[in-house]
């Protein structure tokens, strides 16, 4: 066969199609979604969301085709008191009856350095959305767990401000406002993929 037939060939022959990220599941079981946020100026107080569940499609070759999608239920709040927790829940901050979910859903993913990541997305809370940035370490090279399961581990970090959400509720005492206004999330993650 000359050259012109075999790059004829070629053009017409079908390209391989790129392998579709893999898919992981956020294992609720073993991620933790906390916050910190200022106490009267003087301290700062955490708590954490006890449910966190979602997806991540993940490409380690090509990070722009990865994406995230995650749901945490605003109920399961903890912060080791049970009426500040039921405060929480209620209209002046999370209202949970009305809004029982935060989600997460990211727009792009890009490589941030040697095991770290920059995740895009939206955040809505309280029925309002807002872009934000997650900080991520990792994920971690795989391992497999007992029952021949996958699972890696990752760390993202993000700061909001409370009141571009709607939770504006505060008293102010001599030392300033009792809650601050900047929250600091972090969530520990843990994903699974089935052997």
């Amino acid at each position: 066969m000359n050259r012109l037939a075999v790059l004829a060939v070629l053009a017409i022959a079908p390209l391989p199609a790129l392998a579709e990220p893999a898919s992981w599941s956020i294992d609720p079981a073993h991620t933790q979604s906390m916050f910190t946020v200022r106490h009267m100026m003087v301290s700062n107080v955490r708590g954490q969301f006890e449910k966190t569940s979602g997806t991540v499609a993940l490409d380690e070759q090509d990070p722009s085709r990865s994406s995230v999608e995650a749901t945490i239920d605003v109920n399961s709040i903890d912060t080791r008191v049970p009426d500040r927790d039921k405060h929480l829940r209620s209209p002046d901050f999370f209202d949970a009856a009305n809004y029982p979910t935060i989600t997460f859903k990211s727009t792009r993913v890009e490589k941030a350095g040697e095991g770290k990541l920059k995740v895009s997305g939206n955040l809505t809370i309280r029925g309002v959305t807002k872009p934000v940035t997650l900080e991520v370490d990792g994920p971690t090279s795989p391992v497999k767990d007992p029952q021949g399961n996958a699972r890696r581990g990752i760390t993202a970090t993000t700061t909001i401000n409370r009141q571009d959400y709607g939770l504006k509720w505060n008293k102010l005492v001599e030392a300033g406002p009792v809650v601050g206004d900047e929250v600091k999330i972090e969530i520990e993650a843990e994903l699974v993929q089935p052997g």
